[in-house]
């Protein structure tokens, strides 16, 4: 039997594309560009910090089960891991109609929570668009009886709230397409598709024309979210992608998962992984709000809101920025506790925001933690021992040290700030700026010292800003 490649070969031809490296001539200004470039690009996602994930797709109908037996994986991986055919799996998009789906409340929900981008999963693993597409007919629109237009709805409703907007994409893994990574029990194996052409007759036909479609059809994009690259270090395959991108959108930013080991615009940490100490390069964190990302019905385990405003303040303290996902049902609801906890994260910015947003890493970096003197991993490598205590942000000529326990002394909580040579002009709480200023102590050893006026009156964590000599921290 002819590959898969071979028999699409003429059909290709007949719109004359080709099998064989990329389009034509390389797309203008995607060569090497200056460091200035790029910083300017990424200007915008320094400063805004913390964004809305939104896993949604088919997989939110089964939302972790099969046949009435769940399936132990996360909800989008539910077509894998089951394993379910594409001919089961494509009666899904039969069923697939959220008439609860709003647009503009997922947008404001996203405005009550602080956050100041949105990112959705346009196409995930499964092959299914959330987009009307040209490309492929398994999309939401053709596909469903919803017939509208998801990703044009919520682009639109972002706008309208001054949110910038971005797409998740999975370019490489697709279970849908014949060609498409990933999909081992109703096609060959990665190694036949990328050995036969069957891949790249992906790429060039369903992958690369669904990214133009969402370059040119939805509006500024502020980045594109790709994911698994499997197989996608051959060749310029990685490069094509780079090249529709940079010209259609130049502005448009590329994550770090295009292509194995290459960090694009800023580096993509692993899911829910927060790094032990601060990093200087431009860097995310994807994180759940429970243990999955796309809605699973038995899995109610919400991280409190006093560990979400700490994570983003750990996060942002080391440089990065924090994108925490939601999984929204079958009906297009965004789940409750999902709701209550986004919005507690977005009371606790209205006061403390100028900490986060625009503020730069922590000068100092004590009070992440250390590692253990004698306890090792399997690896043979020491513990990190982590501090949870304070974290601090800075900005020009401030200090933002945000606390979750003070020290008690006789009572009374107290704070030791870490050793700087500037000269402290003012400590003043976010939470009360009519407050009068808070006096600055010196002890025996020369530490200085302030007692928080309202020490324990916000278990979330109080923020006080220390407004100093000079721009930047003399150590």
């Amino acid at each position: 039997m002819k590959s898969f490649a071979a028999r699409l070969l003429p059909c290709l031809l007949m719109f004359g594309i080709c099998l064989s490296g990329s389009r034509g001539a390389a797309a203008p200004g995607t060569g090497p560009e200056s460091p200035a470039a790029k910083a300017r690009r990424v200007e915008w996602f320094r400063h805004d910090k913390f964004g809305l994930f939104i896993h949604w797709g088919l997989y939110s109908i089964p939302a972790g089960y099969w046949h009435g037996k769940p399936v132990h994986s996360m909800s989008e991986w539910l077509m894998k891991r089951a394993p379910v055919s594409v001919k089961d799996y494509e009666k899904l998009a039969a069923e697939f109609n959220p008439v609860k789906f709003d647009a503009d409340a997922w947008a404001r929900l996203a405005v009550d929570a602080g956050m100041k981008y949105v990112v959705i999963t346009a196409k995930h693993h499964d092959g299914f668009a959330l987009f009307h597409s040209a490309a492929s007919s398994y999309n939401v629109v053709d596909a469903s009886p919803f017939h509208r237009d998801i990703i044009k709805e919520l682009a639109d409703a972002c706008a309208r709230r001054g949110l910038r907007f971005g797409v998740y994409y999975s370019q490489a893994q697709d279970w849908h397409e014949p060609g498409g990574g990933g999909n081992d029990w109703d096609f060959p194996p990665n190694e036949v598709k990328d050995r036969d052409g069957s891949f790249d007759a992906y790429l060039h036909t369903k992958s690369e024309p669904q990214i133009r479609e969402l370059l040119t059809n939805y509006g500024p994009l502020a980045l594109i979210w790709f994911d698994t690259p499997q197989m996608m270090d051959t060749g310029d395959r990685a490069q094509r992608f780079r090249d529709i991108v940079r010209t259609l959108q130049p502005d448009c930013l590329i994550n770090g998962r295009l292509r194995q080991g290459v960090p694009g615009d800023y580096r993509g940490m692993g899911d829910n992984s927060i790094p032990n100490q601060a990093q200087d390069d431009v860097w995310e964190v994807p994180a759940t709000l429970n243990n999955t990302w796309g809605y699973r019905r038995d899995d109610p385990n919400w991280k409190p809101r006093g560990e979400l405003i700490f994570k983003l303040v750990d996060i942002v303290s080391k440089g990065g920025n924090y994108l925490l996902n939601v999984g929204p049902t079958a009906e297009g609801v965004i789940p409750q506790p999902s709701q209550d906890n986004l919005r507690a994260v977005g009371e606790w910015l209205k006061v403390n925001g100028e900490a986060i947003y625009g503020a730069s890493r922590s000068p100092f970096g004590e009070e992440f933690g250390e590692n253990a003197a004698h306890l090792k991993n399997r690896k043979g490598e020491p513990v990190f021992l982590p501090f949870t205590g304070w974290r601090c942000t800075a900005k020009p000529g401030k200090l933002y040290f945000t606390i979750f326990t003070v020290e008690r002394d006789m009572g009374t909580g107290f704070f030791a700030l870490p050793e700087f040579k500037n000269r402290v002009i003012a400590i003043r709480s976010l939470g009360d700026p009519a407050h009068p200023a808070c006096e600055l102590k010196t002890a025996a050893d020369g530490r200085r010292y302030f007692n928080p006026r309202t020490a324990g009156s916000n278990p979330l964590g109080e923020t006080y800003v220390v407004e100093i000599e000079g721009d930047t921290v003399v150590r």
